[in-house]
């Protein structure tokens, strides 16, 4: 069976280093209960990063003390994050993973982290690991070479030949360190219409791809960063024809030139920002103008008091964001008062 956790349900996870100064105060700092713990494994980390202050040996009891004390401190769920897995040597990554799974470790992140791998490299390496130490693997690929998604892809094929749950890692809109992350709408769409995994029926009922466009805009507008053109599914050319041929076999059945439907996604929903509308709520404004914008979007408040105490959480977020306040951050704020000022105020 194929999972994407990441898209039905959220579990919040720490990252931390793999050493238990970090478990402790991880844990007698914050009520997190799944961690992830990360060390380098490869030769040119551990030499060229750690200074040849560690050996290979040194790196896996390391990385086992800690599994042993997160485990000590109630951690439910712990994942065991082989940074730069795809340059490290095949026989040490498979011990590195038999020592996590023998300590109780529940999954083993294999990191791409210079997206060194190709499809091809990929599928074998983790093919070798899940089969030889049988511990579920959680894929997590950097795009430097433009390969992020499709060696997301093959990691999880290759598990899943093996017999074991399979994660992917992804970001929305691809965005992440240097070239990004492998973005989490091609990773879906990959997955219900490519090849590979056609007729298999492996994402959960429950991925609503309705969200996909929204989602995918806010996150351009909140991070200040365009969604390229030729972006899969949300791209402005994504389903645009320029040539003639294209275009007409398009207009007779969109399935000629089209994988799927830009419905499925949510396209042609209200974009999320629209000037004028929306950017009237901001650092000074006044009552009256605040009341008219929220009753435009069908939000009625008892009294002027708690309009105040709405607009004060409204003024703080404009001024934290530094950008114009959308319609679902006003309509999170007037739902949900208390959430949103535990939020601002950064109270634990």
């Amino acid at each position: 069976m194929f999972f994407l956790y990441c898209i039905y349900f959220i579990i919040l996870e720490g990252w931390i280093r793999a050493i238990t100064d970090d478990v402790e105060k991880a844990t007698e700092l914050t009520r997190i209960e799944h961690l992830n713990l990360s060390i380098s494994t490869s030769d040119q980390m551990i030499f060229g990063k750690f200074q040849g202050k560690f050996s290979e040996k040194d790196v896996i009891r390391m990385m086992t003390d800690a599994v042993d004390k997160a485990k000590q401190r109630g951690i439910k769920t712990v994942g065991v994050n082989a940074e730069d897995a795809s340059r490290t040597k095949l026989d040490y990554l498979i011990r590195f993973a038999e020592a996590a799974k023998e300590h109780g470790a529940d999954r083993f992140r294999y990191c791409d982290t210079l997206g060194f791998d190709n499809p091809f490299t990929i599928y074998d390496r983790v093919k070798a690991v899940a089969s030889e130490v049988k511990i579920p693997i959680e894929l997590h690929c950097h795009n430097d070479l433009g390969m992020a998604v499709a060696n997301s892809l093959a990691g999880a094929i290759a598990a899943i030949h093996s017999g074991v749950d399979a994660y992917i890692n992804t970001t929305v809109n691809g965005v992440g360190e240097r070239a990004g992350n492998a973005d989490l709408v091609s990773v879906v769409l990959a997955v219900k219409h490519s090849s590979a995994f056609k007729d298999q029926d492996v994402l959960d009922e429950r991925i609503d791809l309705l969200k996909t466009w929204k989602t995918s805009k806010y996150v351009a507008y909140a991070f200040g960063l365009p969604i390229p053109i030729n972006q899969p599914g949300v791209g402005a050319n994504a389903f645009a024809h320029e040539s003639g041929i294209h275009a007409d076999g398009a207009l007779k059945d969109r399935k000629n030139y089209e994988l799927y439907d830009f419905e499925e996604l949510g396209l042609g929903e209200p974009e999320i920002i629209e000037t004028g509308r929306n950017i009237t709520v901001g650092e000074y404004s006044g009552i009256k103008g605040f009341r008219n914008v929220y009753e435009k979007l069908q939000v009625e408040f008892k009294d002027d008091k708690e309009a105040n105490e709405v607009l004060e959480l409204v003024r703080y977020a404009n001024v934290h964001n530094q950008k114009p306040i959308v319609e679902d951050e006003l309509l999170f704020i007037a739902k949900h008062p208390d959430i949103a000022k535990k939020l601002f105020t950064m109270e634990p």
